[in-house]
């Protein structure tokens, strides 16, 4: 699961320091009370990221390579312990609202106290204890990327909640925004290709397994699709026509009586969304997120297209080799996707928003698991979920790269999701 990583340098150091920050960073703007709230099972407290995220490396580094080291409460294994299994028991996933005890500047001596003494064990530990954490120290680093975006989607979540819907941040002054570009459709050529991560630096494991597989020659769109088609679909009674959606998400559409994305609210006839700045009128010209699986292919339907397997984007990513420093990501603090851009051929493949893919999440051949309770990290949760490819307004810049597999259920529509079209 765990290529080889850095050693301590001074540069693992700064890149612990800085990650750790910007998880702090991302949480400064809220109340103490926000960081308790847990509106559905999906949604994480800020307090308890802030939380996991440090028991992580309390766990998995300085109790395994540190000697001597005291945990900074005994209970706090069973409170912050996720999914592992190996680890033990552990507070159920939909009951973490319910921690309103330990309080926030506990959770805060917490993070301290895990800093410090990976600050110490970087410092000071032994080479070949070094040698040994170093690749757990980058997948704690990679994790905690992984829920700084988490936070970013849950916050926002929390915040539609309340019936106040309070900006999480001011706005931005706005641009003046250029000309929308127009959607074409990019011919990418058929053959045999490559897939999965060859480099030599970190990578999750179910990335790894590279092999090859066969594609037909495709077109992929340059753009993601607007606000302002997904209105035509929904004025077209696209929620209403079962011809477009599979059975089972057509159902859930209708159970739930979605009639738009999620986050859009109608007023006087007029389209808004709550946004991480509070609620503003829809942008049409922006790409449409917060979408399922379901309703992505319900559009591509409607509009005569379909969605890009995960293999075809991964090609198409690499013919067109988009620049991770020009996407929008977490650093830009947008927190919202943004209109195509003009520049590139092939508009915002890295970042911006997650891509849908009509590809299930199974393990690649040769696929194996690491042992111990890392091995729980990714493999297990290889049924019943769809790809994701490329990044989004939340997402880290140096956490993504062109082989990075994100997967969700089909009716998860809590991420910055949206859609691509090929044919």
């Amino acid at each position: 699961m765990l290529l080889p990583a850095e050693t301590a340098t001074p540069t693992l150091t700064a890149r612990f320091s800085g990650i750790r920050a910007q998880t702090e960073d991302l949480c400064r703007p809220l109340l103490p009370e926000d960081t308790v709230v847990q509106p559905i099972v999906d949604v994480s407290p800020p307090k308890w990221h802030l939380a996991h995220t440090s028991w992580f490396f309390e766990t998995f580094v300085l109790q395994q390579y540190q000697p001597g080291y005291r945990v900074f409460h005994p209970k706090y294994n069973f409170l912050f312990n996720s999914y592992y299994n190996s680890i033990g028991s552990r507070v159920l996933r939909n009951q973490r609202g319910t921690l309103s005890r330990p309080g926030l500047d506990e959770i805060y001596r917490y993070r301290a106290y895990v800093n410090e003494h990976m600050q110490e064990f970087l410092a000071t530990a032994p080479e070949k204890n070094l040698a040994e954490a170093a690749p757990v120290i980058e997948l704690g680093l990679q994790h905690e990327q992984q829920h700084q975006e988490l936070l970013v989607t849950d916050i926002k979540y929390i915040l539609s909640t309340n019936p106040l819907l309070p900006a999480y941040l001011p706005e931005k002054p706005k641009t003046v925004a250029s000309a929308p570009r127009n959607p074409d459709m990019l011919q990418v050529k058929g053959g045999v290709y490559e897939i999965g991560y060859k480099g030599q630096g970190f990578c999750f494991d179910n990335e790894l397994g590279v092999h090859q597989v066969y594609v037909d020659d495709f077109r992929i769109r340059n753009q993601l699709v607007t606000n302002g088609e997904f209105l035509q679909f929904m004025q077209d009674s696209g929620y209403q026509d079962f011809r477009h959606w599979l059975g089972e998400g057509f159902e859930l559409a209708t159970q739930e009586q979605w009639q738009a994305p999620l986050y859009w609210l109608k007023t006087d006839d007029v389209w808004q969304h709550f946004t991480m700045h509070g609620l503003q009128e829809i942008d049409l010209n922006a790409p449409v997120t917060h979408l399922s699986f379901y309703e992505a292919n319900a559009f591509a339907n409607w509009a005569g297209k379909r969605l890009l397997t995960e293999f075809e984007w991964e090609i198409a990513c690499r013919e067109f080799v988009p620049e991770v420093k020009k996407g929008n990501f977490l650093e830009s603090q947008n927190f919202a996707p943004l209109p195509a851009d003009n520049d590139e051929t092939c508009s915002h493949l890295l970042g911006n928003l997650w891509e849908w893919t009509y590809s299930s999440y199974h393990p690649y051949p040769g696929f194996s698991k690491a042992p111990g309770a890392l091995g729980e990290y990714n493999g297990k949760f290889m049924i019943n979920q769809m790809v994701l490819r490329g990044g989004s307004c939340a997402t880290p810049a140096s956490h993504i790269r062109a082989t990075y597999r994100n997967f969700f259920h089909p009716d998860k529509r809590w991420q910055f999701s949206g859609i691509r079209l090929a044919e």
